[in-house]
């Protein structure tokens, strides 16, 4: 490694080989403030309830300390991640993977509903050390007696808020209840909320708090941009965007399956190279539109917010909100979709005048002012004061 691609941070945590062997060869330079914060304090065995936003390095952040205390002479199930949806634990199984890239020996399992279960189950005859699962699926293969979950040494949920609002509070409850009460539970929540607090105060001891604010540093460069528009001509104002020849790999944000699959045909038959992804699409056909859009095949992604956590794609370089979302937490997951990776990300929220008040409550809740643009005479969006945007929208 030549002395300017130096890790700075990993050194002093006293890694194997094998994981610094992996984090070079995922291309890290440095070490996340919840990295390095989560890190230290899992590898002395504490419990953690950590707050911190999305895309901040959280997977290797509880990934490495459960790789590095792993027995791989055990063939029971040492470590289980609980993720809320089936494309966010194909994320962290991937990621896991690389981690694991240089120690062979350890084998992992992605259980997640809509996939066979013929599939699973020959996961689970591997043996796997570490098991990343919707809870869902989770509770189904322990009421079929296909896991036990008596070895587990860490238990970890992701995205903790989000999986809780979710509705599965008593799943979780119950898988945790199935895990020695010895076991160390790490909880990663982008928020925090009344459910999230519950669980930490009835099963984890003496929980190490860490809170990673988004800063300069960590935080996506991404430019917000607000399009006044009404219902009649929000495609029109779609197809500027789409048209202006300056972004490559794009995601389009509906709030609706009806509408994602509706806009993704009708942007086909007028040319442009589309797919669509929401919860009606089989898990087979919505592992091929997500491969796809990851290898390029396509460059435009027309979906919902069951898009919005679980694509790990560095190189989006545009999300465009063509409904505003619904809840405030969905609007900083979707724009998160690009910016990534240190990259310079774009966003545009086409906006009619009935979602004003909403764009407020959104603004004040993520912190950021956006830039105001507004069709002129001509049919060129030009930059717009705020009042002037909202006297004319």
């Amino acid at each position: 490694m030549k002395p300017e691609e130096k890790m700075t941070g990993f050194e002093g945590l006293d890694l194997s080989k094998e994981i610094m062997q992996a984090v070079s060869a995922m291309g890290f330079t440095s070490i996340t403030p919840v990295q390095e914060k989560t890190i230290p304090v899992m590898m002395e065995g504490h419990d953690v309830i950590a707050i911190a936003p999305t895309g901040t390095g959280k997977t290797c952040a509880f990934g490495i300390p459960m790789l590095e205390y792993i027995s791989l002479t055990d063939n029971r199930i040492q470590e289980l991640v609980l993720a809320p949806t089936r494309e966010l634990a194909v994320q962290i199984g991937e990621e896991l993977q690389k981690l694991a890239k240089f120690i062979p020996e350890v084998r992992i399992a992605v259980l997640y509903g809509g996939q066979p279960i013929v599939k699973q189950l020959n996961q689970l005859k591997r043996k796997p050390q570490i098991v990343v699962a919707t809870p869902g699926r989770m509770l189904d293969h322990m009421q079929r007696g296909n896991v036990r979950l008596g070895a587990v040494h860490t238990l970890v949920l992701d995205e903790a808020d989000e999986m809780l609002k979710m509705g599965f509070v008593k799943d979780v409850c119950k898988i945790i209840e199935a895990v020695p009460t010895t076991r160390q539970f790490v909880m990663f929540s982008a928020t925090t909320n009344q459910d999230v607090l519950t669980i930490s105060w009835k099963y984890q001891h003496d929980p190490v708090e860490i809170t990673v604010e988004a800063t300069k540093e960590n935080k996506p460069k991404i430019a917000q941009y607000v399009i006044p528009t009404t219902r009649e001509e929000k495609y029109e104002h779609l197809l500027y965007l789409l048209d202006a020849d300056v972004y490559g790999r794009m995601m389009i944000f509906t709030n609706t399956k009806d509408m994602a699959r509706r806009l993704s045909e009708r942007l086909n038959k007028a040319g442009y190279e589309t797919e669509a992804l929401h919860g009606d699409i089989p898990q087979g056909k919505r592992n091929q539109v997500m491969l796809g859009f990851k290898k390029g095949r396509f460059p435009i992604l027309v979906c919902t917010d069951v898009a919005a956590r679980g694509i790990d794609v560095d190189d989006v370089e545009a999300v465009i909100n063509y409904d505003l979302p619904n809840e405030n937490e969905y609007y900083v997951h979707r724009i998160g979709r690009t910016g990534r990776a240190r990259k310079h990300g774009v966003a545009f929220t086409l906006l009619t005048f009935t979602e004003s008040v909403r764009l407020d409550e959104i603004c004040k809740y993520t912190e950021s002012r956006p830039d105001y643009l507004k069709f002129d005479d001509m049919g060129v969006l030009r930059n717009e004061e705020k009042e002037a945007f909202f006297d004319k929208i």
